[in-house]
């Protein structure tokens, strides 16, 4: 709001008047009439009890305000999400899992000044799955929760295959999503693979996300499973932010890799850990993150091998959304195998929980 002051002789009770007030003023020059309000918060963490002191489980809180009408709101909730409610009596769900503590602010306008008003909380929010796929249908993927990413060169990566949705690529079979990197020539690329995704049909802020995957084998291929930031098509990359819970390269078999990529920590620069495990291309491993306002952690069957600080200085603050890929040679692949003929990414789930 545009601010501006206005210099006077005031009497002396006139200008102890003005000073009164509390935040700030609107454009109005007239004088006020309204007196000081005192904002008060009132909240109730629904299902408190002697045994759950800070709520069931479910996160949600019911706020009261006073005042509680005949003005307007701002509520702020520590979690990164707003509202302008249109009375004072409303509420929200906390949705991170774990016992966490919230600063809560209110501001409140009175048609004059603006006043505001703080308080904490701490909320139980239980973990629950909040999207995930098991691939039990067999045939395409569900295509409410999968698109495609289609085409050669892996946008930068220098890759050998053609990314496709034929079936002969990509296909749900046996409870397993199967991703299959072929030797063959196709639209100017002498490898097919697939690269799924699910932008514009679902993406979260925070969560823990886990993979069960059994691994592509020979030289040259390069399975992956990854978030983009949302905002990747007004932003663009690294300024959207990448979060790679899983890549592995067989010319460096078993070595897993996960990595952050955001401005400063692009391409060969990313902020990178790896850890050694057995038999990733004959057996099936739990790939997960844990991805929270302050940290995010990566795991290999549970196994914590990459803590990153998270912070608002970077952009793993906002909604991504999940990519699983297999993509063949190129800057990180390195070189393919003569021989190599086919190799198949098998995925028996993707949960995501809140």
């Amino acid at each position: 709001m545009k601010m501006f002051k206005k210099f006077l002789v005031l009497p002396t009770l006139l200008l102890g008047a003005l000073l009164s007030c509390s935040s700030g003023d609107s454009t109005d020059s007239s004088t006020p009439n309204t007196p000081q309000i005192n904002v008060v918060i009132k909240t109730e963490v629904v299902g408190t009890t002697t045994a759950m002191p800070n709520g069931d489980g479910s996160g949600l809180v019911k706020f009261t305000i006073t005042p509680s009408s005949g003005v307007s709101y701002k509520a702020e909730f520590g979690d990164g999400e707003t509202l302008e409610p249109s009375t004072g009596v409303f509420t929200h769900s906390y949705l991170v899992s774990g016992t966490k503590s919230y600063e809560i602010k209110v501001t409140v306008f009175n048609g004059l000044k603006y006043f505001t008003s703080t308080k904490s909380i701490t909320v139980f929010v239980a973990t629950k799955e909040i999207w995930g796929d098991e691939f039990n249908i067999d045939g395409t993927p569900d295509s409410n929760k999968w698109g495609y990413d289609l085409g050669a060169g892996g946008w930068g990566n220098n890759e050998a295959q053609y990314y496709t949705n034929r079936t002969e690529n990509v296909i749900v079979q046996g409870g397993y999503l199967k991703i299959k990197t072929i030797k063959e020539s196709y639209l100017g690329s002498s490898y097919t693979s697939a690269r799924l995704l699910t932008k514009d049909k679902f993406s979260f802020k925070y969560g823990k996300v886990e993979f069960r995957a059994k691994l592509t084998a020979g030289g040259g291929t390069w399975p992956a499973l990854w978030m983009l930031g949302d905002n990747i098509d007004s932003v663009s990359w690294p300024a959207c932010g990448e979060i790679d819970v899983m890549e592995h390269v067989a010319n460096q078999l078993n070595k897993i890799h996960a990595t952050l990529h955001y401005p400063g920590r692009s391409g060969g620069n990313g902020d990178t850990s790896n850890t050694i495990i057995d038999n990733a291309t004959t057996a099936f491993h739990i790939y997960s993150v844990d991805w929270r306002a302050d940290y995010i952690k990566f795991y290999v069957d549970n196994q914590l091998f990459k803590t990153f600080t998270n912070s608002t200085n970077v952009p793993f603050n906002q909604k991504f959304f999940i990519i699983i890929n297999s993509a063949m040679g190129g800057n990180f692949g390195g070189a393919i195998d003569p021989n190599f003929v086919s190799s198949t990414f098998e995925i028996d789930y993707v949960r995501v929980y809140n």
